[in-house]
């Protein structure tokens, strides 16, 4: 057998195996589907019938749509905050404490250190009464959530900084004749497009599906879309299935757009 030969045989061996483990992670993916769209399916292989029965249902509930909402507007508010609040940091730190970037390094890792349970009863004894209360409104949950997208969003500009030598940079704007912050804001942020939507496309998606601090610092009082699902275990096997294809479609259109977005225009 010839080297040409061995090496198309080894190709299309691994094509099998990463096709298989493709088909294994979307096999519970298609069942989940195929029983929001039955009719009903108890003791046959194939649903008695197909329907998107469970589909308008879903998307004319009140309850449903209001829950979808707050989510979006508590995760957008939190990505806002960070934002706003993390890019000047990580500027201040590359560009004039470099060293002070070992510290940040393992503050970052700080929400990940303590359990959100734990968490969770030190905010309600905190912020449960008194002139700072704010247990069961959104404002606590953007806190919380901006604690949890720290750590994505740090990480993923940091790397960009990195990458495109920070320091050089601002010296060649200088020298160019523009301030500092001119220089931060029409030279370095634009080059931090890429690392600024994976930091925020990932902390999304975390944020998204988030359950301990809604489920126990808000709860019903300003439902989310997880405090909704869980609510709503005991309702219909069909249209909770509905609701989990419904919200990782949401997750797979919005990676789509934030690739497209983030592809270099030719």
């Amino acid at each position: 057998m010839s080297r040409a030969e061995v090496g198309l045989i080894g190709g299309l061996y691994h094509r099998i195996v990463v096709w298989l483990l493709f088909l294994i992670l979307l096999l519970p993916l298609a069942g989940t589907l195929l029983y929001s769209l039955s009719t009903s399916w108890s003791a046959t292989i194939l649903p008695d019938g197909l329907t998107f029965k469970w589909y308008l249902e879903l998307w004319s509930d009140s309850r449903f749509l209001a829950a979808f909402g707050q989510s979006l507007i508590v995760c957008f508010g939190a990505l806002a905050l960070s934002v706003v609040l993390i890019l000047p940091l990580l500027f201040v730190v590359h560009y004039y404490f470099p060293k002070l970037d070992s510290l940040m390094n393992i503050l970052i890792l700080l929400p990940f250190a303590i359990p959100p349970v734990v968490s969770s009863v030190g905010l309600l004894q905190v912020y449960g009464s008194g002139p700072l209360a704010m247990v069961g409104t959104p404002w606590i949950l953007i806190g919380c959530y901006f604690t949890i997208a720290l750590p994505f969003m740090y990480r993923a500009i940091t790397n960009n900084l990195q990458a495109i030598n920070l320091p050089d940079l601002m010296d060649a704007a200088h020298l160019l004749g523009a301030s500092t912050w001119k220089a931060a804001l029409f030279v370095v942020l634009p080059n931090l497009r890429k690392g600024l939507m994976v930091s925020l496309f990932l902390s999304f998606s975390f944020l998204f599906g988030e359950f301990v601090f809604a489920n126990i610092l808000v709860g019903t009082r300003y439902e989310t879309l997880q405090v909704y699902l869980n609510n709503m275990r005991n309702s219909s096997g069909h249209f909770s299935s509905a609701l989990v294809i419904s919200y990782f479609f949401f997750v797979l259109l919005f990676t789509w757009a934030a690739n497209h977005l983030n592809k270099d225009k030719s």
